[in-house]
């Protein structure tokens, strides 16, 4: 992989408001707030966005926090430096955790390499798609009835796979009226780690009836053995998603049969290299993955669609169109939902997305510049 060298490392901490409050078992979100990243070299440059949140309950990492790991320890690893998206992974392996602050300066720098080469990310890593199966994802209603509304909104749309926000007290009564109203649509359930294996297992056991393709991360983050112990029991399949931090966690779960499907946040995980390295190991177990979101921007999101084209992609992933989130993106050109639920991958080199500037400039909160 060819070596350069970063001039500058440039940041925005920005807010931009959501179309609608986003509501998960661990609260709810009226806007992103987040932090975008910019690495150059010469006159070429390509982005990271954190994916953290303002608060530590999805990760332990926040974007404050993953700002200071940014700015203390991974820009030093790279300003002035010879480096590469793999070269960086190597240099920063002796920091321990901080996945989401190492994965938006190695994505950066593998939108920058793409750059250079003159190709789309996409092409890059492997790729197999010039199109992506996406889903929607919606939060926790008021109740089954408005859930029944916004479902609907969404098939209208053209989005063929709904995932739905659960958590204790709010899940039965609702997939009893989504599976009243809609039969056969492809249907997953995310509980974001709400359940507990004692307390929930007979709630936990009726999810087997709605026909679901999967029940998402049901059981607390690092309980591998309880989600082991609760698939014996479920036809469904378990999909892990918080427990996944890296392939060797992948690999954990897989061998005590925690996790029938894998959902890569490319973010979490610690960038795109972590997330391939993931993606084959769960190809060579006959283990579908897909990718999953954090609410990011077009940046992000461009991210995600490069990582999506990936051959074991079998599930739709939460991507979506990027009206699903922001009534104005961060990027020229948004993403758009086409036909048969899928999104098209950027041919442009690098994630192949370009900044609108004016926009970033009005919703920038801080800025901050490096040089050597």
């Amino acid at each position: 992989m060819t070596m350069f060298k970063i001039d500058e490392v440039k940041t925005w901490r920005i807010r931009i408001p959501l179309v609608e409050p986003f509501t998960t078992s661990f609260g709810t979100e009226t806007f992103k707030e987040t932090t975008i990243v910019g690495v150059k070299t010469g006159d070429v440059e390509g982005y990271g966005e954190v994916v953290a949140g303002l608060y530590p309950r999805y990760s332990y990492e926040t974007v404050e926090s993953a700002e200071y790991i940014i700015y203390k320890y991974l820009v030093p690893t790279i300003l002035g430096k010879e480096t590469n998206p793999e070269k960086f992974k190597e240099d920063i392996g002796w920091i321990k955790g901080w996945n989401m602050a190492k994965a938006t300066i190695e994505m950066a720098l593998w939108d920058l390499y793409a750059k250079l080469e003159k190709k789309p990310l996409y092409k890059v890593i492997g790729g197999m798609r010039k199109k992506v199966d996406v889903g929607v994802s919606i939060g926790i209603q008021k109740n089954p009835h408005e859930l029944i509304r916004k479902i609907a909104s969404y098939l209208d749309k053209g989005y063929s796979r709904i995932k739905i926000k659960i958590k204790p007290g709010l899940d039965i009564s609702f997939l009893d009226a989504v599976r009243k109203e809609y039969p056969d649509v492809p249907l997953t359930v995310d509980a974001n780690s709400a359940y507990r294996l004692g307390k929930n297992l007979r709630i936990l056991e009726r999810l087997d009836k709605y026909k679901l393709l999967y029940i998402e991360q049901p059981l607390q983050h690092h309980d591998l053995v309880g989600h082991s112990i609760l698939q014996k029991k479920l036809n469904t399949p378990i999909c892990l998603d918080e427990s996944i931090t890296d392939a060797h966690k992948a690999w954990e779960a897989m061998e005590i049969d925690a996790t029938r499907v894998i959902n890569i946040k490319p973010g979490r995980v610690g960038g795109v290299k972590e997330s391939i390295d993931i993606h084959n190991l769960a190809e060579s177990r006959n283990i579908p993955v897909w990718i999953g979101g954090m609410l990011e921007t077009g940046i992000g999101r461009a991210h995600n669609i490069s990582i999506a084209t990936l051959r074991n992609v079998k599930y739709p992933s939460d991507i979506s169109a990027s009206d699903r989130y922001f009534k104005r993106d961060l990027i020229t050109e948004p993403f758009k939902l086409e036909k048969e639920s899928k999104i098209s991958v950027r041919k442009n080199p690098g994630i192949g997305v370009e900044i609108d500037w004016g926009f970033l400039q009005k919703i920038t909160l801080k800025e901050k510049k490096f040089r050597e």
